[in-house]
């Protein structure tokens, strides 16, 4: 359709980027998972630590089942599109192609985390409100229904404990990379005001203290090999308990995603996402230093 947005893809190591297209337009997709309003034209494959040339080729072939045009060329993966999401697993790339993405002055959703480090997750925020873009980043846990039932259950929580498996990083801090959506639920619940994480590892993956403003507190299980999200949004006399339900995960973040780039407001403030990307940087440091680490 003529007024679809046009969305092209940067990265193809990650399978969020086959999940997201799936959802927009693969013939087989449920009608009741189907994202309307946007289409991806065009991809950037490049290979990372996270994915292989022959991952790689498999991918392409199914993207391009679906229309999807497959390039190594920056400049023919950006020439025809509105928007742009940038889907790479690794996120020591992401400060790299966000710097190429920001000067086109298109929308972009950058999938978590926003970065690799602290410092470069703060270059990115620079960049966008320097230039006066409109992007936004998070993981898709952020919006599922528990989570946001239990914070509309207990606003203004004074205590949450998040949990969720930590997945083991071809390269980089596991923390980082998957720990994000336990740390995005925990954001997400507490709002901002984190000051501080003291995080320790252990046999099966490792936990997270983080201090907050106002005496509040905040922790973060991850283990590995244990794939269930979920946790408890509590106040001083009230208590939310929940378990994410995956079942619609990847077509939830997706309509907020289209909806921003038809003009809508970003869904998570720059602000929440640095906060984020702060917490999960001071909780790797503080696995290696043994002590309390400042945001």
């Amino acid at each position: 359709m003529s007024n679809e947005i046009k969305i092209g893809m940067i990265g193809l190591d990650t399978s969020h980027a086959i999940a997201f297209t799936k959802l927009l337009q693969a013939p087989d997709c449920p009608p009741e998972q189907r994202v309307a309003g946007a289409r991806v034209v065009s991809c950037l494959r490049f290979v990372t630590p996270f994915q292989d040339e022959a991952g790689l080729d498999e991918r392409q072939k199914q993207m391009e089942g679906w229309g999807v045009k497959v390039t190594q060329d920056f400049q023919e993966a950006v020439a025809d599109c509105d928007a742009l999401m940038l889907e790479i697993n690794d996120p020591a790339y992401h400060l790299e192609y966000f710097t190429k993405c920001v000067a086109l002055g298109k929308p972009i959703f950058l999938d978590k985390p926003l970065a690799d480090t602290a410092a470069n997750g703060k270059a990115i925020c620079g960049l966008a409100k320097q230039k006066g873009l409109r992007m936004w980043s998070s993981s898709s846990l952020r919006f599922v229904p528990g989570l946001l039932e239990a914070c509309e259950r207990v606003p203004g929580a004074f205590y949450t404990t998040t949990y969720g498996p930590l997945g083991k990083a071809p390269a980089g801090s596991s923390i980082v990379w998957y720990g994000v959506h336990a740390f995005e639920m925990l954001q997400r619940a507490m709002g901002l005001g984190a000051r501080a994480v003291f995080a320790r590892a252990d046999g099966v993956g490792a936990v997270s203290v983080v201090d907050y403003d106002e005496g509040r507190r905040g922790v973060v299980e991850l283990t590995e090999g244990a794939w269930v999200y979920g946790g408890c949004v509590r106040g001083k006399d009230k208590a939310a308990p929940f378990i994410a339900d995956m079942a619609t995960l990847y077509r939830d973040q997706l309509v907020k995603i289209v909806e921003f780039f038809q003009g809508g407001e970003a869904p998570v403030a720059l602000e929440d996402a640095m906060e984020v990307m702060a917490m999960l940087d001071a909780a790797k440091r503080s696995v290696h230093s043994g002590k309390m680490e400042a945001l």
